[in-house]
């Protein structure tokens, strides 16, 4: 596929381009829940996650979806989660709105 393709999304099969996210395990972090979720991207996976709180019987969440790849899909669950925690760290509650 071109890069002009891949830029402006022309053409292509759904398994030349991204693809659904595949879940991780869910980490508990100061009362959040993080659930990584890397996108296969072209043989590599983008690092992906998905950050949950619960508050009142409601679920709030956030997606995460950050232009880094990796070729590795652990490399990029462990990267999504630490993306995740320093959300968390320097946004808190802040981060669903």
């Amino acid at each position: 596929m071109s890069i002009l393709k891949r830029l402006f999304g022309g053409g292509g099969s759904k398994s030349e381009g991204s693809a659904s996210p595949v879940a991780g395990t869910a980490v508990d972090y100061q009362g959040f829940t993080i659930i990584p979720e890397p996108i296969p991207e072209d043989g590599q996976f983008r690092l992906a996650a998905r950050i949950e709180k619960e508050n009142g019987g409601e679920t709030k969440s956030h997606r995460l979806v950050r232009a880094d790849v990796l070729r590795d899909r652990d490399e990029a669950m462990d990267a999504a989660v630490r993306k995740a925690k320093q959300m968390i760290d320097e946004q808190g509650a802040r981060l669903f709105g």
